[in-house]
């Protein structure tokens, strides 16, 4: 008797049938027969190993013979070496965007997943290694320099970007692009790819601020597709956060997941205003472009900026009477050493908009300090503590400024994808098993 196990093989095949994903990948990408398994059988092979026990190209053939693989699919563990592999994924590399574009609008009439709203988002991936551009083949994504997320810009990186459904975080459509590649330049060919899939369904796209440009605000509502993005941070001033009245903002009935068991005094409360947002085109001629800002007042933001600065303003107090009390000495026994001094800390310490200062000296010329924070910019700081502002061209009469908010708080579910996509493989084991009549 030969034990095998079983684990999610059933469910796994039972979800590639019924997305038909062999059946996809051999029309496109016919051949492979010969060697008495189509592309399409190992394509769906390989996604059975990624979602059961990963394993490297060289060891499939391994998890096949002790894995229900045979009994499931029909697939001969020897049938699933490294070399058959590979050829199947070079066979599928070409196509691989309109093999998952395929995949997942069969998946949407399927089972009828929700795509009337989709959260859109771009990650790096850094690589260790030369990777010399000459090297790379043009027609695939170049491994180059970049900005990358983690900030190692001394690593290259590949880009990707990934659509998830607002229902369940259910990966719908995912693009590789290259290493530098401007992100607020790939946005509308994401969304062509999206409205593909999604078909005559109209669907709403959160993404981040990178969505925010000209171009981008003119090419998704001309297709049909509404948005919802924060403002970049240089295209709202800080003088229209201050001029708000809190007291005059709706309240939001909506809680955080990670505020549900607390009080209600302890957790994060959102108010919202709303006014309207003017972008103008790179060239004269452009007309302007004017969509919905939603004003968006958090308690947790306001708080989390408000310690922040008290953080600064602690260590900078410390760092600049450590210095009055050195003025004179040793170290700073001229008024050019103390300025500079103080031109450190204030970069450090970011407060160079809100400390004023003077260098004096005595009869005898020994200089000395005196420095104070301007309580007018502090002022002016906290009264914009807490806001940030979202975008969308969402129509008033489908979604309220509450409403709106509530929509982008779902970015957070294709953030998570990423860190399941990044994040270390895990064996997955089961205690079900099937038997094999063979002899051990």
């Amino acid at each position: 008797m030969v034990e095998k196990r079983l684990g999610a093989l059933p469910v796994v095949s039972e979800f590639t049938r019924r997305l038909d994903l062999a059946g996809i990948v051999d029309a496109v990408c016919p051949g492979g027969a010969s060697a008495h398994v189509t592309h399409g059988q190992v394509i769906e092979a390989l996604v059975a190993n990624r979602l059961t026990a990963p394993a490297p190209l060289v060891r499939v053939g391994d998890w096949a013979r002790t894995w229900a693989v045979e009994e499931v699919f029909g697939i001969e563990a020897d049938l699933l070496n490294d070399d058959r592999l590979a050829r199947a994924l070079d066979a599928i590399a070409p196509h691989l965007e309109h093999i998952a574009g395929t995949v997942g609008a069969r998946a949407i009439g399927e089972f009828g997943i929700d795509v009337s709203r989709l959260h859109w988002d771009m990650t790096s991936m850094s690589v260790h290694g030369a990777y010399p551009v000459e090297g790379q083949d043009e027609d695939f994504p170049v491994i180059n320099y970049g900005h990358p997320k983690d900030r190692r810009v001394d690593l290259k990186q590949v880009q990707a970007g990934l659509a998830v459904t607002a229902d369940g975080g259910i990966p719908l459509h995912a693009r590789v692009f290259d290493g530098p590649a401007a992100e607020v330049s790939q946005v509308v060919g994401g969304m062509k790819d999206l409205r593909t899939m999604a078909g005559t369904r109209d669907f709403l796209m959160v993404a981040d601020s990178k969505l925010v440009s000209y171009a981008n605000l003119t090419a998704l509502p001309a297709s049909g597709v509404h948005f919802v993005a924060p403002a970049p941070a240089a295209q709202v001033k800080d003088q229209v956060y201050a001029a708000l009245d809190l007291g005059q903002a709706t309240a939001v009935n909506w809680v955080p997941e990670r505020d549900a068991d607390k009080p209600p005094e302890r957790r994060e409360r959102y108010r919202v205003l709303e006014d309207t947002h003017t972008l103008e085109g790179p060239r004269k001629k452009d007309p302007e472009l004017t969509v919905r800002r939603i004003l968006v007042h958090s308690t947790a933001n306001a708080a989390g900026q408000r310690a922040a600065r008290d953080k600064r303003l602690a260590k900078a107090t410390e760092d600049l009477n450590k210095l009055a009390s050195a003025a004179g000495g040793r170290h700073y026994r001229t008024a050019d050493k103390i300025v500079a001094r103080v031109g450190v800390i204030t970069a450090k310490r970011r407060v160079t908009s809100c400390l004023r200062y003077e260098v004096t000296a005595n009869e005898t010329g020994v200089p000395a300090l005196e420095w104070h924070f301007d309580a007018g910019v502090l002022q002016a700081e906290a009264a914009v503590d807490g806001w940030y502002a979202l975008l969308t061209t969402l129509p008033a009469e489908q979604a309220d400024p509450g409403q709106i908010l509530i929509h982008y708080k779902g970015q957070g579910t294709v953030e998570r994808r990423y860190h399941d996509f990044k994040g270390p493989s895990r064996s997955r084991r089961s205690s079900s098993s099937t038997t094999d009549a063979s002899p051990p």
